[in-house]
């Protein structure tokens, strides 16, 4: 395992961070630098959506670590500085100001950039995105109780603002391409639980919308849809998802496809370089596949994963994805991946109208993924089950009298991580 030399991380989010600490924790004690170009130390997306918004997280609660830890564990922290370019024959990332950092190993956790619509009127003041802390603080700005607000895109993040804006009294409409919120990740069943909660919560739904354009003199006031609808609006939220950050990666000649492309270590196809967090379209050895994960929990481990493997370590990184999500007293985890047209039937155990049951994707009778919504403790035996390599029993899935834990098919080849 190397003991010296620099291991530069590009992405001062919650990937790059953890990798860094993971560093020192292995016993690397080289260079570290971590490149970020946001002014605000590396921080957690989450409660950007979620607490930050309805005033139940305190602001400093986000932050990966204290503000002294990377001083005292010897991590050159570069806030507000953009790489522009990775030199590989050189071993070096160049920023923006014209410095250049030489680097033995490379992390490239470079994240998301959210997608914008191309209607008129994007630039206009108050019409807003959510990807920064910064974002967060300025959406946080306009909740206040009275206020129009206007979500275009009813994915995750949608309907986490129109929860948190709903909390806080601003009136809500949100317009959505699809006839239902999620539907492309969840299937119709599904995706009506989400519309049913937030239509109860006085959030107005435009299925099947799309907007024409964004009107006001200087600062947004309303919303023009295609069939000539009009929503006032104090403010818009564009939530209409994200892609990857790969353009240091295109530009370096590395593989680039739906994301920078890894294997099961999280390597690139040149050794010195990794890649992880939202930006790595990584080889999952469990999922027998290539896939990109745009949530929390595939920051948080995959930047350790990625460390280690910098450090020589043999790794395979094989955490199944996870995500949650808190909408007014609606809280729900997912595990697993289903992506639209591999599945072939939702299987539900419990009460669809009470919003207490978890939801099986089921392809030929194996699990794909497993949702979990107001049921708790229940995440591992869901892993198990979407780990395993062969079918349940279907009817037998969908009956809450039968423990998960019976409903065990053939274990998958050892190695599995559940955390």
């Amino acid at each position: 395992m190397p003991k010296t030399g620099t291991f530069v991380i590009v992405g001062g989010g919650l990937a790059g961070a953890r990798a860094a600490q993971t560093l020192r924790e292995e016993g690397f004690d080289g260079g570290i630098v971590v490149i970020g170009d946001e002014p605000e130390r590396p921080y957690e997306r989450p409660p950007l959506s979620k607490g930050l918004l309805t005033g139940g997280a305190e602001p400093d609660s986000v932050y990966v670590h204290e503000a002294g830890w990377y001083a005292a564990h010897d991590v050159d922290l570069r806030t507000t500085a953009r790489a522009v370019a990775v030199d590989r024959s050189a071993g070096e990332v160049r920023l923006a100001d014209g410095q250049h950092i030489r680097y033995d190993k490379l992390l490239l956790a470079t994240g998301a950039t959210p997608r914008d619509l191309a209607a008129p009127g994007v630039d206009l003041d108050g019409v807003l995105r959510l990807r920064t802390l910064a974002d967060s603080r300025r959406i946080a700005a306009a909740l206040v109780d009275g206020a129009h607000l206007v979500i275009v895109g009813a994915g995750w993040i949608g309907l986490e603002v129109a929860a948190a804006a709903r909390k806080r009294g601003a009136t809500v409409d949100v317009v959505e391409t699809a006839a239902l919120p999620l539907r492309r990740v969840l299937g119709d069943e599904i995706a009506r639980v989400f519309a049913n909660l937030h239509r109860d919560h006085g959030v107005t739904f435009h299925f099947g919308a799309e907007v024409d354009e964004i009107r006001g003199t200087g600062r947004v006031s309303s919303v023009r849809l295609a069939d000539g609808t009009e929503l006032p609006a104090d403010a818009v939220v564009v939530a209409v998802g994200v892609r990857p950050s790969t353009e240091l990666a295109t530009a370096a000649g590395l593989t680039v496809e739906n994301g920078i492309v890894v294997d099961a270590s999280l390597r690139t196809a040149d050794p010195e370089i990794h890649a992880a967090g939202d930006v790595a379209n990584a080889y999952h050895p469990v999922l027998r596949r290539h896939l990109r994960v745009e949530h929390w929990a595939n920051a948080l481990h995959g930047g350790p994963a990625a460390a280690r493997a910098m450090l020589g370590q043999a790794v395979s990184f094989d955490d199944l994805p996870y995500f949650y999500t808190d909408q007014y007293d609606l809280g729900m985890e997912y595990v697993g991946h289903a992506p639209p047209g591999a599945f072939d039937r939702v299987v539900v155990r419990g009460d669809l109208a009470k919003r207490e049951f978890i939801a099986f994707w089921t392809a030929g009778g194996r699990v794909l993924a497993g949702m979990n919504v107001n049921v708790w403790d229940v995440v591992p035996s869901i892993r198990r089950l979407v780990a395993a390599a062969g079918p349940v029993d279907v009817d037998r899935l969908a009956d809450p009298d039968v423990p998960l834990d019976e409903l065990q098919p053939p274990a998958a080849a050892p190695g599995t991580q559940t955390g």
